[in-house]
C-alpha cells in the first residue's frame, strides 16, 4: 500500500501504474480463444481436471542433434475449432544411441481442466523442429502431430489408466484438422498419413487436486507444472511443480470505503455527450429520423472484483453508484465531501465493499468496472415512462475500468486510480466506451477519457503474511523451504466462473444483497452458473455504522476444530471361535442343556459353519422348507485370561439384543454358576453356566441356559420379504449387550455372524460359538496435535481402548419346517413385484393383491354393496334417535360393525319371542300405547329424512371420491425409500394441466429423471422414463401436462427418517422387562406401529380432482446393524467423530461398484441432531460427525443414523442405533496413589428403597456405605466416595445407585477424573524371568524424615505384579524401615513400571518409588 494517511490530496497515494506491470504481463500471457459459440450456449458441466505428462519423442523422422519442441492445443472436432491457448515446451535435442532411433526426452507435465465433456474434445500435440537460417534467426517447421482424445462416448473420461501410452503421429500440421473434408474417427480418414516408426510416449490421467484451485486457473488453459500460478505457494526443489499438490496462499480481508468516481469535465456533461452518441447510434441502426425519443440513464453500477491475472477469483460484486447530490440529500455519513475530491460532480458509493479473497501476490489486483444502464425515454419531458423498462431489455454499456495491484500492509490508506477506456483488453472481456472523434467533441470534451476512482482501503491483519515474492527471495538467499500452510486450514474461496457480461434486465435489478461478511467454505455445485448478483448496498444503512464497529468485529482465524475419531465397529463378529477342546465340549454336554430337535423330532448335531464362499441364496430360496425356527441358546459366560482385574466379576447378568425386525429382547437375570455346581466368582473359573434366577433370588433348579425361539414363517412376512430375511442372515451380525444384573453396568458387547443359520438345503443346522465380550472405553476429548488423528491406516483411533472382559458361549440353530401356501400371499420376490398403481377404471382387469380395493372379482355391471341401516353406519344419527327414546339413554358406538349390528338384531328378536311366549301361552299380547309409538316413529322418520337431505351432498361427494380413489399400502422401514408409480389418465377429451397435491412431506413425487431411472433400475421396472415431465409452480407443487385421454405414470417415493415413538420405545433396553420370559417370538402385527394415511389429489383447473391416491403406510421395525452407547454429562453437547471402516467391509454394500470408493451419505432420525459427513479424497478414511444435545439425568436419548452409498438415498447399507445416557457430572482432581475424598447427596424417592452403590472401577473407587442401606422416602443422605487412581490421565468412572429389591436404577453419576502423576523420589531396576515361575522377593528401605513416630500405608498401581509383606508400618522418627516386596511372575516378556506409593496416616502421598521390572 502506498503512503497511508499522510498522502496529499493533490497527489494521492496509488496514483499511476506502479504495480500493474506484473498483472498486465500475466494477463496478456493468459489470453485464450473461447470455445465455439454453440458450446457456450450449453449449460456448463462439472469441469474435469487433467494431468498430461509428455515423456519422450522417438522415431526415424528425427534428426540427430536437431532441436525439437512440443506444442499442445485443445481442439473441438465437432465444429473444427481450436480453443484455449497453445502450450509450448522447452527445446530438446534429439540424440541417437548406436543401432537405435533418435529420441528427444521432454518429461514435461501439463495441467488443465475443461467442462466441455464431449467425445469431440481432444488435445492436439504438434512436433516442431527449430533450425537456424543463414542470417542467424530461428525457423520453426512442423514435423507432425497427434490427437489425444479426452472423453469417451459419454461424459466420462476416456481412460483412467495411469500407465504410459503411445501416440501415433501424422504427417503435416494440425491445420489439416480444419479442412472441411476432415471426419472422425481419424483412423478412417484417408487424408491423414501415419508417420512410420515415430511416436510420442505420454500419460493422461485425471488430477483431482486441481479442483481446489479452479477459482485461480481458468478453464481450457494448459499450464506447465513448473509455472507459478498467482495465489499458490511456489514449491521449490520439486520437479513435479506446485500443481501436483497445490497449496493456497493465505487470503487477506480488505475493505474499500468512501469510494467515489469522478468523470471529467463533469458528470452532467459526460453523461449528456454519452447519451447523444447512444441515441445517434440507435437511430443509425434503425435507419430512422429523429423521433423525439432519447436515452436516459437508469442506473450506474460499479463491478468490483479480485483478479489474479488469469481470471476473477470470485464473481465481482456489483454496487449501485448514485450522484453526489442524491447522496447528500440522503444524509449518508460515509460519503466523502467535495473538498476532498476537488471541484466537480462525482458518483459515490453509500457503503463499503468487503473483499475476502485478496492474496498478497504482485499479480493480484482489484478490478473496477463502471457500467451504465440505459433505457428509452418518453416524449413528454424527456423522462422515462413508467414501466417502460419492464417491457424491454436494459441496454448496459461498460464505460470505464481500472485496476489496482496493492502492496498490502496493516492500517489504512487513501488511493486514487486513473480510469481506462478505449480499445484495449481488460479483465472484464467487454467493449469499453472511448472518446468520440474530435470533430464531434466540444472544447470541454477533449478530457472525456480521463477520470478517477478514489477510495480508502483498510485491512485486518493479525500476523505477517508471507507473500510469494518473499518466499522466492527467502529460498534463493537462504535455501529454505517457504512456510506451507495445511490445505485443511485454509478457507477456500468460492469457485465461480468469470461472468461474460451482464445479462439482466432492469426489472431484475432488485436482488437481495449477499451477506458480505460470510465466507463460504464449500464451493457451489459444479455446473451451476453463478452470476454476479446486483448488490444494492443502500440496504446496509440500517445496520450499525461500519466505520464505528469495524474495530470491534472479530475476524475468524483459519482454524479447523478437530474431534478425535472413535472406531465405528468395535465388535468384530469374526472373533468368534467354534473350535473347542474336547474337555470343554464334554463339560458343556454334561451340563444338561435343552436338546434341539428337528422337524422329525431327532436331535440336531453340532456342525462346523460352511465356507462363506460356498453359500448360495438361490439354493436357500429354493428350499421346500420355507419355515425357519431360529433358536438362540445362551449357555455359559467365562472370564477372559487376558481380562483386566480392575473390575469385579459379576454375580448375575442379563442380555439385550434385537434379532431382525422382532421386538428387542431384555432377558431375565441369569446367575453365573460354576460347572461343579456352586456359584463361582474366582479368577480361576474359565466358564460358568447361565442359570435363571427365581423371584426369591435363588438359582432355578431347571435346565441351565436360556433358550429363545423365533418363528420366521412366510405367513408372517410380507410379499418378497423372504429374500430380505435370507440376505440378513447372510450379511449381518447379531449384536448382544451383556449387563451386570446387580449394578446395571454394561459388562461388554459381543457380535456373532448369522451365516451359519443358512441351512443350504439341510433340514436343520446347529453351531456353537465362543464370542469375545469386549467393551470400548472412551477417554475425555483432548486436543490432538498435528495430523495424527487423521492419519490413514491407523490401527485404532486416538482416545479409544477396547478391553476384552470375557467369553460368551452361544449356540445357534435353524430348524426347517414345511409351510402351506398362505391365501393372498404373492409368491413373487420383492424386486420383481408390481409397482404400478392403476386407475380405478382399469382395476377390474388387473389384480394387485392386497394393494387394491376388493372390487376386482365383482360382476362387470359395477360394484355391489350390501344395504345397511342408517343407524348402523352413522353414529351421529343413532345418537340423535336414541336421545329421544326414554328406555335407552346410552350413546351408541360411533361406527358399529356389521357383525355387531346383526348380533343385536338377533338378540332383540329372541327377547321379543320369549316375551310373547311368556304372555298367555304363546298368544300375542295386546300392545298398549300404539298411537304413541306410531307418533314417535313418525317423528323419527322425519328426523331421518331431514338428516338424509342434510347429508345427501356430502354422501354423493364421498361416493364419487371413492369411485376415483385407489389405495396403495406401503410397508415403511426407517431410511428405506419405497418406490411405486401411479397410472394417471386424462378422462376428458381436451388437454389439461394436472396439479399434484400431497398432504404429507414424507411422500413426494420424483421430479429428477436421474432419480427416477435409478429407482427403476433397483426395482427392475421396464416402464419408460420421460425427461422434463414436471413443472413446478410457485408453491412447489408439481404439474404435469396431459393430452386428451392420455395416460402417464407418476413416480412416487415414500421415505421417512423419523422413528415412530412406539418403535423407538420398543427398541431400547429398558432394564428388566416383564415380557422377557417369552420363549417363542413371532413377527406379529401388534408392534408394527401406528398406521397413517396420506391423501394425494390430482386436480385440474378449478381444483377439480380427476383421481385420488390413498397411501396407507404401515411402519415396520428396522434392522439395527450396530449399537453405540455414550455416557455424557447432563445438559451438555456430545460431539463425536466416528470413523468408518473401509466401505467394502460394511455389510450391505453392493459388489463390483464402479468408480472406486463411493461417497458416503448419512441421515439421522432426530432432526435436532447434527449428523453429517464430508467427502474425502481417494484412499482417505471416512468420518461421521455427531453433535447431540444431552438432557437432564438420568434421561436416555435414542436415535438412529442411516448410512448410504448412493446419492438418492434409496436404501441404507447400515443403520446404527445410538444411546446417549445423560448422567450427573462430578469433576474430581486427584493424584495417582493418593486417596481423595468427596461426598454425594442422595435424595430419596416417594417410597423408601433398599439401595446399594456400584462403581465401574471398584479397585479405584470406594463408597461408604459399601453395602446395601435404606434410603428413606423423600429424605436426604450422604454417600461418601474415595478415589484412589492407579494411573495418570483423564478418564470416566461410572457410579450407579441401584434398588437391590426391584433391580431398578435410582441415580447415576459420571465422575470425570483428572489424575496427576506424583513426584517420583527414587527409581529402581530389576530383571526377572518371564514365562511363569515362583516370583522373586526383594527389599527396599525407607527413612522416616520426621522427628516423631509416624504410621505409613503402602499401595501400588500394579497389585497383580507386586505384593507387600505388610500393607502398613510404623517407624520412629529418623529411623529406617525395610519394606518387603514380592514380585509376581509374568507370562510374557515385557517391561513394566511399578509405582510404590508411601502415604501418611491421612492417606496423603509422602513419597513414590518407581521400580522398572524387565521380564526376559
Amino acid at each position: 500500500m502506498a503512503s497511508g494517511r499522510g498522502s496529499a490530496p493533490g497527489m494521492p497515494a496509488g496514483t499511476g501504474p506502479p504495480r500493474c506491470s506484473h498483472w498486465e504481463r500475466v494477463f496478456r500471457q493468459s489470453l485464450a480463444v473461447p470455445p465455439h459459440g454453440r458450446r457456450r450456449r450449453v449449460p456448463p458441466a462439472r469441469p474435469v481436471p487433467f494431468c498430461c505428462v509428455l515423456r519422450h519423442l522417438e522415431g526415424a523422422a528425427l534428426s540427430q542433434g536437431a532441436e525439437y519442441q512440443l506444442r499442445l492445443s485443445l481442439f473441438d472436432a465437432t465444429y473444427h475449432h481450436f480453443f484455449g491457448r497453445t502450450w509450448r515446451s522447452s527445446l530438446r535435442v534429439a540424440r541417437a544411441a548406436p543401432s537405435c532411433l533418435a529420441k528427444a526426452v521432454f518429461n514435461e507435465t501439463i495441467y488443465f481442466h475443461t467442462s466441455l465433456n464431449h467425445p469431440g474434445i481432444a488435445a492436439v500435440v504438434e512436433v516442431v523442429a527449430t533450425t537456424k537460417k543463414e542470417d542467424g534467426s530461428s525457423q520453426h517447421l512442423s514435423c507432425g502431430f497427434g490427437v489425444i482424445p479426452l472423453f469417451g462416448s459419454g461424459p466420462e473420461v476416456k481412460d483412467l489408466a495411469t500407465k504410459d501410452k503411445v501416440l501415433k503421429l501424422y504427417h503435416g500440421t494440425p491445420r489439416a484438422l480444419l479442412h472441411p473434408r476432415f471426419q472422425e474417427p481419424m483412423e478412417k480418414n484417408k487424408y491423414l498419413t501415419v508417420m512410420e516408426k515415430s511416436h510420442l510416449q505420454y500419460t493422461l490421467k485425471p488430477h483431482q487436486p486441481l479442483e481446489m484451485i479452479s477459482h485461480l486457473l481458468p478453464e481450457n488453459l494448459p499450464v506447465s507444472g513448473l509455472q507459478n500460478i498467482p495465489g499458490l505457494l511456489p514449491v521449490c526443489g520439486d520437479t513435479s511443480g506446485c500443481l501436483q499438490k497445490p497449496q493456497l496462499m493465505k487470503p487477506v480481508t480488505c475493505y474499500l470505503e468512501r469510494l467515489s468516481v469522478c468523470l471529467y469535465p463533469s458528470l452532467e456533461e459526460f453523461e449528456e455527450e454519452l447519451l447523444d452518441l447512444l441515441n445517434s447510434d440507435r437511430l443509425l441502426q434503425a435507419n430512422a429520423a429523429p423521433d423525439g425519443d432519447g436515452m436516459v440513464v437508469r442506473e450506474r453500477r460499479l463491478h468490483v472484483g479480485v483478479h489474479n491475472g488469469l481470471r476473477f477469483v470470485q464473481a465481482p460484486q456489483v454496487a449501485v453508484l448514485v450522484p453526489e447530490a442524491e447522496a447528500a440529500r440522503g444524509g449518508c455519513t460515509g460519503v466523502p465531501s467535495s473538498g476532498a475530491r476537488g471541484a466537480g460532480q462525482a458518483l459515490v458509493l453509500r457503503s463499503r465493499i468487503h473483499l475476502s479473497e485478496l492474496v498478497p501476490h504482485p499479480a493480484f489486483g482489484i478490478c473496477f468496472q463502471l457500467e451504465y444502464v440505459f433505457c428509452s425515454a418518453g416524449r413528454a419531458g424527456g423522462k422515462a415512462l413508467a414501466g417502460s423498462a419492464r417491457g424491454e431489455a436494459a441496454d448496459m454499456r461498460s464505460v470505464r475500468w481500472a485496476l489496482w495491484s496493492p502492496e498490502l500492509a496493516a492500517g489504512e490508506a487513501d488511493v486514487a486510480l486513473p480510469l481506462r477506456g478505449g480499445a484495449r483488453r481488460g479483465p472484464c472481456q467487454t467493449l469499453v466506451y472511448r472518446a468520440p472523434p474530435g470533430s464531434r467533441s466540444s472544447c470541454k470534451g477533449k478530457h472525456v477519457e480521463s477520470g478517477t476512482v478514489r477510495f480508502r482501503v483498510s485491512t485486518d491483519w493479525e500476523e505477517h503474511v508471507v507473500t510469494a515474492a518473499e518466499s522466492q527471495c527467502k529460498h534463493r538467499d537462504e535455501l529454505e523451504k517457504p512456510p506451507t500452510p495445511s490445505p485443511s486450514l485454509v478457507a477456500l474461496p468460492t469457485t465461480v466462473a468469470s461472468p461474460r457480461g451482464p445479462g439482466l434486465s432492469v426489472s431484475q435489478l432488485s436482488v437481495s444483497p449477499p451477506r458480505a461478511g460470510r465466507r463460504s467454505l464449500v464451493p457451489p455445485a459444479r455446473g451451476s452458473r453463478c452470476d454476479g448478483g446486483i448488490t444494492h448496498l443502500e440496504a446496509d444503512l440500517s445496520l450499525p455504522d461500519p466505520g464505528h464497529c469495524a474495530g470491534d468485529q472479530l475476524q475468524a482465524l483459519p482454524f479447523t476444530p478437530l474431534q478425535v475419531p472413535i472406531a465405528a465397529v468395535g465388535l468384530q463378529a469374526g472373533s468368534s471361535h467354534t473350535v473347542l477342546s474336547r474337555a470343554s465340549l464334554a463339560r458343556l454336554h454334561a451340563a444338561g442343556f435343552p436338546e434341539i430337535l428337528d422337524h422329525n423330532q431327532e436331535p440336531v448335531e453340532i456342525s462346523e459353519p460352511a465356507d462363506p464362499a460356498s453359500l448360495s441364496l438361490q439354493l436357500e430360496e429354493a428350499d421346500p422348507l420355507q419355515g425357519n425356527e431360529i433358536i438362540l441358546q445362551f449357555l455359559a459366560f467365562g472370564r477372559d485370561a487376558r481380562g483386566s482385574v480392575e473390575w469385579t466379576w459379576p454375580r448375575t447378568i442379563f442380555l439385550t439384543f434385537q434379532f431382525y425386525r422382532f421386538p428387542p429382547v431384555t432377558t431375565p437375570r441369569l446367575q453365573l454358576v460354576s460347572m461343579e455346581g456352586g456359584p463361582g466368582s474366582g479368577l480361576a473359573v474359565p466358564a460358568q453356566l447361565l442359570v435363571r434366577v427365581n423371584k426369591d433370588g435363588t438359582p432355578s433348579t431347571g435346565l441351565p441356559g436360556l433358550q429363545l425361539k423365533y418363528m420366521v414363517d412366510p405367513a408372517f412376512l410380507r410379499a418378497g420379504e423372504q429374500r430380505w430375511f435370507l440376505r440378513y442372515l447372510a450379511e449381518h451380525s447379531l449384536q448382544v449387550d451383556i449387563w451386570d444384573g446387580d449394578s446395571l453396568l454394561l459388562v461388554g458387547s459381543a457380535a456373532v455372524k448369522l451365516e451359519p443359520l443358512l441351512r443350504q438345503g439341510r433340514g436343520a443346522v446347529r453351531t456353537h460359538h465362543e464370542l469375545e465380550v469386549a467393551t470400548t472405553e472412551y477417554e475425555p476429548d483432548a486436543t490432538v496435535m498435528g495430523q495424527e488423528a487423521l492419519r490413514h491406516g491407523a490401527l485404532r483411533p486416538l482416545g479409544v481402548h477396547v478391553v476384552v472382559r470375557g467369553r460368551l458361549h452361544l449356540c445357534l440353530a435353524n430348524v426347517g419346517h414345511s409351510c402351506e401356501d398362505t391365501p393372498g400371499q404373492l409368491p413373487s420376490p420383492l424386486l420383481s413385484r408390481s409397482r404400478i398403481v392403476p386407475m380405478p377404471d382399469g382395476a377390474a382387469n388387473a389384480s394387485q393383491g392386497s394393494l387394491m380395493v376388493p372390487w376386482c372379482c365383482l360382476p362387470a355391471g359395477g360394484r355391489v354393496s350390501r344395504a345397511r341401516r342408517l343407524v348402523d353406519v352413522d353414529g351421529e344419527l343413532a345418537a340423535v334417535l336414541r336421545s329421544r327414546w326414554p328406555e335407552a339413554r346410552v350413546a351408541p358406538p360411533a361406527a358399529p360393525s356389521e357383525a355387531a349390528a346383526a348380533r343385536r338384531r338377533k338378540l332383540r328378536r329372541m327377547a321379543l319371542v320369549r316375551q310373547q311366549e311368556d304372555a298367555g301361552g304363546g298368544r300375542t299380547p295386546q300392545l298398549t300405547g300404539w298411537p304413541e309409538q306410531r307418533a314417535r316413529h313418525a317423528r323419527d322418520l322425519q328426523i331421518i329424512d331431514a338428516y338424509r337431505e342434510h347429508t345427501k351432498g356430502e354422501s354423493i361427494s364421498q361416493m364419487l371420491s371413492q369411485a376415483i380413489t385407489v389405495t396403495r399400502t406401503v410397508h415403511a422401514v426407517l431410511g428405506t425409500a419405497e418406490f411405486f408409480e401411479f397410472t394417471l389418465k386424462n378422462p376428458y377429451g381436451i388437454q389439461h394441466t394436472v396439479t399434484i397435491e400431497v398432504d404429507h412431506p414424507e411422500l413426494s413425487v420424483i421430479l429428477d429423471p436421474r432419480e427416477w431411472r435409478h429407482f427403476k433400475e433397483l426395482t427392475k421396472s421396464v416402464t419408460p422414463v420421460e425427461e422434463e415431465m414436471f413443472h413446478l409452480r410457485d408453491d412447489l407443487r408439481p404439474q404435469v401436462y396431459l393430452r386428451p385421454n392420455e395416460t402417464v405414470r407418476i413416480p412416487f417415493k415414500y421415505q421417512t427418517f423419523c422413528a415412530d415413538p412406539a418403535v423407538v420405545a420398543a427398541q431400547g433396553p429398558a432394564g428388566l422387562g416383564a415380557g422377557a420370559d417369552t420363549a417363542i417370538r413371532s413377527l406379529g402385527k401388534s408392534g408394527a406401529g401406528q398406521t397413517k394415511h396420506i391423501q394425494v389429489s390430482f386436480q385440474v383447473r378449478g381444483g377439480k380432482p380427476i383421481a385420488l391416491l390413498r397411501v396407507k403406510v404401515e411402519p415396520q421395525p428396522h434392522v439395527v446393524d450396530q449399537t453405540f452407547r455414550f455416557y455424557h454429562p447432563e445438559l451438555t453437547f456430545l460431539k463425536k467423530t466416528i470413523r468408518l471402516p473401509p466401505w467394502h467391509t460394511l455389510p450391505g454394500t453392493p459388489v463390483g461398484m464402479q468408480g472406486g470408493e463411493p461417497e458416503m451419505y448419512v441421515r439421522c432420525s432426530d432432526p435436532d441432531i447434527i449428523c453429517e459427513t464430508k467427502p474425502m479424497g481417494p484412499g482417505e478414511p471416512q468420518d461421521i460427525f455427531l453433535k447431540v444435545a444431552g438432557g437432564p439425568s438420568p434421561q436416555i436419548k435414542k436415535f438412529f443414523v442411516a448410512i448410504y452409498t448412493d446419492p438418492w438415498l434409496a436404501a441404507p447399507i447400515q443403520i446404527w442405533q445410538f444411546y446417549l445416557h445423560s448422567l450427573q457430572r462430578l469433576d474430581v482432581s486427584c493424584t495417582t496413589g493418593q486417596l481423595t475424598r468427596l461426598s454425594l447427596l442422595l435424595r430419596g424417592t416417594p417410597a423408601p428403597r433398599r439401595v446399594q452403590a456400584f462403581t465401574s472401577h471398584p479397585q479405584e473407587l470406594e463408597v461408604d456405605p459399601d453395602g446395601a442401606f435404606l434410603l428413606p422416602a423423600n429424605g436426604i443422605q450422604d454417600l461418601y466416595v474415595g478415589v484412589r487412581p492407579r494411573r495418570a490421565g483423564s478418564r470416566f468412572v461410572y457410579l450407579n445407585l441401584v434398588d437391590v429389591e426391584s433391580h431398578q436404577l435410582v441415580s447415576s453419576w459420571l465422575l470425570c477424573l483428572a489424575c496427576r502423576q506424583p513426584l517420583i523420589s527414587k527409581v529402581f531396576e530389576i530383571s526377572l524371568p518371564a514365562g511363569g515361575g515362583r516370583g522373586c522377593n526383594k527389599r527396599i528401605t525407607y527413612t522416616n524424615p520426621y522427628p516423631s513416630r509416624r504410621l505409613y500405608f503402602l499401595c501400588t498401581n500394579r497389585p497383580d505384579l507386586l505384593q507387600f509383606k505388610e500393607d502398613s508400618f510404623e517407624v520412629a522418627g529418623g529411623e529406617v524401615y525395610t519394606i518387603g516386596l514380592r514380585f509376581c511372575p509374568s507370562q510374557s516378556p515385557a517391561e513394566e513400571e511399578i509405582l510404590i506409593h508411601i502415604n501418611d496416616h491421612e492417606d496423603k502421598n509422602e513419597e513414590t518409588f518407581c521400580v522398572k521390572v524387565l521380564y526376559q
